[in-house]
C-alpha cells in the first residue's frame, strides 16, 4: 500500500478488488454496477462516509439475506494478519465489511459475532462491536471475556479496545463512562498479557476509567500491584501517564512502589 491519505483508497480501484473476491465465491455478482455506484458515489465524501457507501452498495448488490451476505464475505477475508501492524495498510480493504456488520447485522447476534472475530483477526473491530454492546451489554461483555482468553492477540486486543469508554474516533460508550465497573473483569483477564499490543490497548481503556471514575481506576490499580510483573508494571504505569504529567501524589507513589 503506497502512501496517500487514507480516504483516497476507498475508491473505484478497491470497489474492483472487493468485486473480484465476491465474484470468486459468487460469479453472478453483479461486479460492474457495484463499481459504478462506488465511483459516483465517494469522491466528495470523507473516510467514515465513504466506508459505509461502500458498506452500503455490497449490501444492495449482494441482494441476499443478511446473513447470507456474511457467510459470503467470511469467505473473502483471506489469510489472518500474523503482525501487530497493517491493519489499516495491508487489510484496510475489510472496512467496508466491517461497517456493513456494524451498520445491518444487530438483529442476527450470533453471526455477527462470528464475523466481528474473524474481522478483527485481520483488521479491527473495536468500531463493529460498539453498537452490540449498547444493545446486548451483558451477551456481548460475556463474549469479550471469552475473547480476553483467546489465543490470537488481535481478538484478546479486541476485548479490552471494544470496551474502552472513550475510544478515538468513536462513539463514547457512556454505559462504561457512568459505570466502568462491567468491564473491570476483561482488564483482570489481560493484566499480564505478553503482547505489547494488548498491553497498550488495556494501559488506554484503564486510563479512560481513571479519567471518569478515578475510585474505581484507583482501586484496579491497587488491585493489580502486589506481585505485578513487567508486563502489568508497563500496563499500569502507561495508565498513570496523564496523573504522572499532573505530579499526582497518589500516581507518584504507585510508581514508587513498584
Amino acid at each position: 500500500m503506497a502512501y496517500k491519505q487514507l480516504k483516497l483508497w476507498f475508491d473505484k480501484e478497491l470497489a474492483k478488488m472487493l468485486a473480484d473476491k465476491i465474484r470468486g465465491e459468487k460469479p453472478d455478482f453483479n461486479a460492474a454496477l457495484f463499481i459504478q455506484q462506488v465511483d459516483e458515489g465517494v469522491n466528495d465524501l470523507e473516510l467514515k462516509a465513504r466506508v459505509e457507501w461502500m458498506a452500503d452498495k455490497l449490501g444492495e448488490n449482494l441482494k441476499a439475506s443478511y446473513v447470507e451476505n456474511v457467510k459470503l464475505l467470511l469467505k473473502i477475508l483471506g489469510p489472518e494478519n500474523e503482525k501487530e501492524t497493517g491493519m489499516f495498510t495491508e487489510f484496510y480493504w475489510i472496512m467496508p465489511i466491517a461497517k456493513y456488520v456494524e451498520k445491518y447485522g444487530l438483529d442476527d447476534f450470533d453471526i455477527s459475532i462470528k464475523a466481528i472475530e474473524e474481522i478483527t483477526k485481520r483488521n479491527t473491530g473495536e468500531y463493529t462491536i460498539r453498537p452490540f454492546i449498547e444493545q446486548y451489554p451483558k451477551k456481548t461483555l460475556k463474549v469479550m471475556l471469552r475473547w480476553a482468553k483467546h489465543k490470537n492477540k488481535h481478538v484478546r486486543r479486541l476485548a479490552s479496545e471494544g470496551v474502552r469508554p472513550r475510544l478515538p474516533w468513536a462513539k463514547k460508550l457512556q454505559m462504561f463512562i457512568d459505570d466502568p465497573r462491567p468491564i473491570v473483569p476483561i482488564l483482570n483477564a489481560l493484566k499480564d498479557d505478553a503482547s505489547k499490543y494488548v498491553q497498550k490497548s488495556v494501559a488506554n481503556c484503564l486510563h479512560d476509567i481513571l479519567k471518569d471514575n478515578l475510585d474505581v481506576g484507583k482501586a484496579v490499580v491497587e488491585d493489580w500491584l502486589p506481585n505485578a510483573g513487567k508486563e502489568r508494571r508497563w500496563i499500569i504505569k502507561h495508565a498513570l501517564r496523564n496523573l504522572l504529567k499532573k505530579k499526582d501524589e497518589w500516581a507518584i507513589a504507585i510508581v514508587n512502589e513498584m
